[in-house]
């Protein structure tokens, strides 16, 4: 048995222990004469002509207070630690337990029903069903209750006309074509939530049509349900009375100021503005080119108070990449309101820079599932607003020592990296033509990076790679990103090979080709849709995809000069292939705190005219961490091909053309920051052709029976968002076993996993 395969024991050992004690049932410890409540519950029968009753139901749960005590894997874990810390003599273990984790116990007697039945009338009022049955059920067996409320819906009331009492003046024509957009229409049933939410559409419709001063509570709706004998009202929408001038009037920008080097210490007068286009600029020295800054901006004298624009340009200010907060405000350009039908607003845009120059430095204990542990120090230095026009240079250096842990052939392989990497980031497109990019998120950004890096595995090999790249990345809103570069160029070499390694490219050409020296160039485009970062999505998705293309232009320039068929620039081959993968997540909140996550990857590279195989780099695996968990990273595939006992040691050639993952996770709360989840994984990569030297490496139809299927279970440790992740898995299907033997459970295959943040 392994170290590894040891210390995986000992954990669940260790769990199950911790069950064991946990398990001790929580019902002696609860007094004669109280009930622990054990649920509470909400069930709501309705007309078939009742339509999508499920959000109510939903929401009536939400009511239901107190809530029972939080259980884990059926044990009341909180409740018990509670209970032993006030004995007599509870302990230290005792107290401190129930310090981090107690919980006091919810009784019966805790329970006011008639309070909540009223809780849930008045809730359905506010979604239109009025004269609503409630009642509420008690059960009580060994110590334990349930509470049981019973809804029974009758027809709600429907709306039957919707109208605005207007009255003379611009306000009023600004409302009725906001009407227009209405959610509300005829047959819609009545909701004081549906109206609280019409009125906020209102003010931001008026909004951003200059009403600066304009605010929902202005608006007041009245519904009567006296002119009809059925379940239908008519609804008027109306101003309060006494509504300031002020707020029923338009207003328009009179001056913008933009402060571009703002501090408390450097508080510049207005009356040293100088304008620029139309923008008056506080600065002194010049901090910040104007005409650089002017892009940015989006608002200028004469237009309308638009708010949606104020954030638009708000956001495009802070993804510069220079300033640390942006700030704009708004004030009245005159003191009293005239009898003027628009009104104005100064527009002051305070940015207070971040620090011009910064290192960061990290020094990291990096452990991989593939054996390998050790060091690794990197460090990052910034020059911020390079140029005067919010550019930034940054001068990157990592280090890095791994050692191969375990047993075996591997134990005691080693390998250094070190890399340098400068890079540009300029707000702006080099482009030789003009384009319109004021609708945009954030500005978009030129990025030119160089850098190389040098890679030594002990008694094996060394690599050395160049690469260079020059492109734009743009954001067309909070969710969409875009990343395209035009030129990406790799140089790679690989030097001081050792006979050993030599004799295992020998055997296989395939592995013996992705190890050449070679020149990749050609263009990269990347594609995000993220709704993680939207917050209001129920079910939001993830989805990346990238592109490459390779060695096409190079077909122009170079020249075949040994005659072996493969061309070279410079004397040095190039890679030509096609490269795309499609990465998909879902996220199916099942409730608040409970979520199913599905995972779906796809990628293919395509190696055609100067090349026989994916450059290593390029390569896929498959395997570790984030993919496949119950295998070690680079350690299935391809298909169904089994090393040999010489091969075990090293994952070289466990790559492939092509690579399918799916997963499956079940997330859900433990305690307070410390979450779990239970999981399934399968994934594999295949090649396009077949090679001699990985037997069942092809794709081909069959490509389901091999797949690597893994499950397990996992604890996330989740503070603010910042997540560390233990999972333990073990394999369920094993291609590279003959067919017949190739599922099953074996739990004395555990893989330990750790991880930074969720696996995807």
């Amino acid at each position: 048995m392994s170290f590894r395969q040891s210390s995986v024991r000992i954990i669940f050992a260790s769990l199950a222990g911790l069950f064991l004690v946990s398990s001790c049932s929580v019902r002696r410890f609860i007094p004669t004469d109280e009930y622990l409540l054990k649920s509470s519950s909400v069930t709501v029968s309705a007309p078939d002509s009742v339509k999508n009753i499920g959000g109510i139901e939903d929401e009536l749960e939400g009511l239901l207070r107190p809530e029972p005590n939080a259980k884990f894997l059926g044990m009341r874990v909180g409740l018990n630690a509670h209970y032993k810390a006030q004995r007599e003599k509870p302990g230290f273990l005792n107290k401190y337990l129930n310090r981090k984790f107690g919980e006091k116990p919810v009784y019966l007697s805790d329970v006011d029903s008639s309070r909540t039945m009223d809780l849930i009338s008045n809730r359905l009022e506010n979604n239109g069903f009025f004269n609503t049955k409630v009642s509420s059920f008690t059960t009580t067996k060994k110590k334990l209750a349930s509470v049981k409320y019973k809804v029974e819906l009758g027809q709600p009331y429907t709306l039957a006309k919707y109208e605005l009492d207007s009255a003379s003046g611009t306000i009023y024509e600004g409302i009725a074509q906001s009407l227009e957009e209405s959610p509300i229409t005829k047959g819609t049933r009545f909701s004081l939530d549906l109206m609280k939410q019409e009125r906020e559409r209102i003010d931001t419709y008026l909004k951003e049509r200059g009403y600066y001063n304009f605010n929902a509570d202005f608006l007041i709706f009245e519904a009567d349900t006296n002119q009809y004998n059925s379940r239908r009202f008519n609804l008027f929408l109306r101003l309060k009375k006494e509504v300031p001038k002020k707020s029923l009037l338009p207003y328009k920008l009179n001056k913008v100021y933009v402060n571009p080097d703002y501090s408390l210490n450097n508080i510049a007068s207005k009356e040293d503005a100088y304008s620029i286009n139309g923008i008056n600029f506080i600065q002194e020295p010049e901090f910040f080119k104007p005409k650089r800054m002017t892009p940015y901006i989006l608002f200028k004298e004469g237009q309308p108070y638009n708010p949606k624009i104020s954030r638009l340009t708000s956001s495009r200010l802070s993804s510069i990449g220079a300033y640390k907060f942006v700030n704009i405000r708004y004030e009245p350009a005159f003191d009293e309101v005239s009898d003027q039908d628009t009104l104005g607003l100064d527009a002051n845009i305070y940015l207070s820079p971040l620090k011009k120059r910064s290192i960061r430095a990290e020094l990291k204990a990096v452990t991989k599932s593939n054996g390998f542990a050790g060091p690794a120090l990197a460090m990052v230095y910034s020059n911020r607003n390079l140029f005067r026009g919010g550019e930034t240079l940054n001068l990157s250096g990592n280090f890095s020592y791994e050692v191969q842990l375990g047993s075996g052939e591997a134990e005691g392989l080693s390998s250094t990296q070190i890399g340098f990497e400068t890079g540009l980031v300029i707000p702006r497109l080099l482009i030789p033509f003009n384009v319109k990019d004021t609708l945009l998120y954030a500005v978009p950004k030129t990025n030119i990076k160089f850098g190389f890096d040098l890679f030594k595995r002990s008694d094996l090999y060394n690599l050395n790679a160049l690469n260079t790249s020059f492109g734009y990345g743009w954001r067309n809103n909070q969710a969409i990103y875009h990343e395209f570069n035009p030129i990406s160029v790799n140089y790679v070499n690989t030097s001081n090979i050792t006979p050993e390694f030599q004799t295992i490219l020998d055997q296989n050409p395939f592995l013996q080709s992705s190890f050449q020296e070679q020149l990749i160039t050609g263009s990269t485009y990347s594609f995000i849709y993220n709704q993680l970062t939207e917050g209001k999505k129920r079910n939001p998705i993830l989805l990346v995809t990238n592109f490459e293309f390779a060695g096409n232009a190079l077909d122009w320039v170079s020249k075949d000069t040994d005659g072996d068929g493969q061309e070279t620039l410079f004397g040095i081959a190039y890679a030509q292939f096609f490269k795309a993968d499609l990465n998909f997540v879902y996220n199916y909140r099942l409730s608040s705190k409970q979520t199913l996550v599905g995972r779906i990857f796809g990628g293919y590279g395509l190696p055609y005219g100067n090349s026989e195989t994916l450059p290593f780099s390029r390569q896929f695996f498959s395997g570790g961490p984030s993919s496949v968990r119950a295998f070690r990273t680079r350690s299935l595939g391809p298909g169904s091909y089994n090393p040999t006992d010489a091969d075990q040691g090293s994952f070289f050639d466990r790559s492939g053309d092509i690579r399918l993952e799916a997963n499956l996770e079940y997330r859900f709360p433990i305690y307070s920051f410390l979450k779990g989840a239970l999981f399934v994984d399968a994934g594999n990569v295949w090649l396009n052709n077949e090679n001699a030297a990985l037997p069942g490496g092809k794709f081909s139809s069959d490509f389901i029976k091999e797949l690597g299927i893994g499950y397990g279970a996992g604890l996330r440790v989740d503070i603010q968002n910042f997540v560390i992740r233990f999972d333990l898995a073990s394999p369920f299907s094993k291609p590279y076993l003959p067919v017949g033997q190739r599922t099953g459970f074996d739990l004395s295959e555990i893989l330990f996993n750790f991880g930074i943040g969720y696996p995807f």
